[in-house]
């Protein structure tokens, strides 16, 4: 049985951690060089680090702080934020990152991910999904949740995989931030249609959560950021609750 995995994330916006709910009400936590530190330190299994704001704003992925983050981990590193071309992937690779998390570029030019994939490898290229209710649908969103697609979010994921992403994260915008829980009835509709693994975010408030989401098949890790950024929950004593309950994680 393949370890779950237990993965922070850093939300960056003008070179500074922010934290918010339902993808609003942006608060400031914490510089992201000393919190890539302390996660590299305290037993995440990889790391997430999104430019919140680079796709709305038209620009490209802020690398300098990319690569003083880089250069303090030992962990898988995930990067999003801004990408559009394979420059962009080139780009942010050379700055230390080993994955590339796609949404809004992708959305924009869906040949991305295939080309993506054939140059980098399935496994490099993570599709990211900004998905909230609307009408009885689940429907994607680009531009950091602020801009309605139209686009059924479960088709897209199959696209997706189908062009060569070889993992996707789900973010529910719906929990996002809101600590009760990770959107399960979400994650099994897109579990249900992709054979990739599946990363779920939005909504994790305390390690029973996480015990919760590993009985869903088809889910491979669980990403959060505001309760370890408060040290609400530690992530070595979430991966030893979790191997009590059953859960295979690498301690």
């Amino acid at each position: 049985m393949l370890a779950k995995r237990i993965i922070p994330c850093l939300d960056v916006r003008d070179g500074r951690v922010v934290k918010g709910t339902n993808f609003g009400g942006l608060r400031d936590m914490a510089d992201p060089v000393d919190m890539a530190r302390f996660y590299n330190e305290s037993g995440a299994d990889e790391l997430v680090f999104y430019d919140i704001t680079a796709s709305a704003e038209g620009r490209g992925l802020f690398t300098d702080i990319l690569r003083q983050v880089a250069s303090e981990i030992f962990i898988p590193l995930t990067v999003g934020g801004g990408i559009r071309t394979l420059d962009d992937f080139d780009r942010v690779l050379k700055c230390g990152a080993d994955k590339v998390s796609v949404n809004s570029g992708a959305i924009a030019d869906p040949r991305l991910i295939g080309e993506a994939a054939k140059k980098y490898g399935d496994q490099c290229v993570v599709l990211s999904m900004d998905v909230k209710r609307i009408g009885g649908q689940f429907r994607l969103f680009a531009k950091g949740g602020r801009e309605d697609t139209g686009i059924d979010a479960m088709e897209w994921a199959v696209q997706g995989v189908g062009d060569g992403a070889g993992e996707i994260v789900l973010n529910s915008i719906d929990t996002d931030g809101v600590k009760n829980g990770f959107d399960l009835e979400m994650l099994d509709a897109l579990t249900a249609r992709v054979n990739v693994p599946v990363i779920a975010s939005g909504g994790a408030g305390n390690m029973d959560h996480f015990a919760e989401l590993f009985t869903h098949p088809g889910i491979d890790a669980g990403l959060a950021a505001s309760i370890f950024h408060t040290k609400q929950v530690d992530i070595r004593d979430l991966k030893r609750f979790l191997r009590k309950k059953g859960v295979e994680m690498r301690l």
